[in-house]
């Protein structure tokens, strides 16, 4: 993986290139993923079944959920909250009810005052720490397991190495540096497809784990918006973290702590894999970039 290695004698990129990557993964990440956050909100905050045999149900699938969005709400309701999403604002939920982030911002301190803007604080903080380190070990682990499952990668590699065919290919390529660019090209983007895959899976392990935690969180943080809420639905009221789980699985059984799963894996498949993807893109892109300016300025 092309990236920061504080260990390494020789350091393919900056750790300041490195955060620029990461900044760069995350923006294009939320841009694309931002419609399936949105039909995952909607499904969270309903109280009736998602079920098209229930009359009441507004949503009720991942497809009819979007058609209805765009029929009532346009196009552009696929990037409510965008905005607060990308600064990480929690007033994210409640942005999908109001007509924009200021006007948002502005009801909720008004209503509710300064402490409003900590709604569903308790549940992120619990699901936080498990989700990343859950994300990132099974990321680690699916790796390890693509190796050993793959192995004839690197017993190919190593008899292509030693054969005369590949001394052969290796001196054609060097009279011919834009074909071996292009080989280089494809072997990075493999590495990236591979990353894409196993970024996937793991997100989607992790979210399934700590899911009702995302889904306490969003009860929560629209608290107080009441009357917003009700073109949407029945509405609820929480007093507490425990209060919010003991009142969902009484009134929507257990199966209603899991609200949007179908949505959210999907969300998270994408979002963690196309973060690892578009890391290793832009690691790639800047480490190709400070190699051809090194390459210019030895030749000048």
């Amino acid at each position: 993986m092309v990236g920061y290695d504080p260990k390494s004698e020789v350091k393919s990129i900056s750790a300041v290139e490195v955060a620029v990557a990461g900044s760069a993964s995350g923006f294009v990440t939320r841009a694309l993923i931002s419609p399936v956050d949105v039909i995952k909100i909607r499904f969270q905050l309903q109280i009736e079944q998602l079920s098209p045999r229930n009359p009441l149900a507004k949503y009720y699938g991942i497809l009819q959920t979007a058609h209805r969005i765009l029929h009532e709400e346009g196009l552009t309701a696929f990037w409510k909250g965008h905005v607060p999403a990308q600064l990480l604002s929690i007033s994210y939920g409640a942005v999908q009810v109001y007509q924009n982030l200021r006007h948002a911002v502005v009801t909720m301190y008004q209503t509710e005052g300064p402490l409003t803007f900590y709604r569903g604080l308790t549940p992120t903080i619990i699901a936080v720490f498990p989700y990343a380190g859950l994300q990132f070990s099974f990321y680690n682990l699916l790796q390890q397991l693509y190796k050993r499952v793959m192995p004839s990668e690197g017993m190919n590699a190593e008899l292509q190495n030693k054969s005369v065919f590949r001394l052969r290919l290796d001196m054609f390529l060097k009279d011919m540096p834009s074909l071996k660019e292009v080989v280089d090209l494809m072997q990075k983007f493999l590495g990236n497809v591979k990353n894409l895959v196993c970024g996937s899976c793991a997100g989607v392990i992790s979210k399934t784990l700590t899911y009702p935690f995302d889904l306490f969180k969003k009860r929560l943080q629209v608290g107080g918006f009441e009357q917003a809420r009700a073109a949407f639905g029945q509405v609820r009221t929480y007093k507490g973290l425990m209060d919010c789980a003991g009142q969902i699985v009484r009134e929507e059984g257990p199966v209603g702590l899991f609200k949007g799963l179908s949505p959210s894996l999907l969300k998270a498949a994408l979002s963690t894999g196309f973060t690892f993807f578009w890391y290793e893109f832009f690691c790639n892109l800047l480490y190709a970039l400070k190699d051809t300016g090194s390459t210019k300025g030895q030749e000048g």
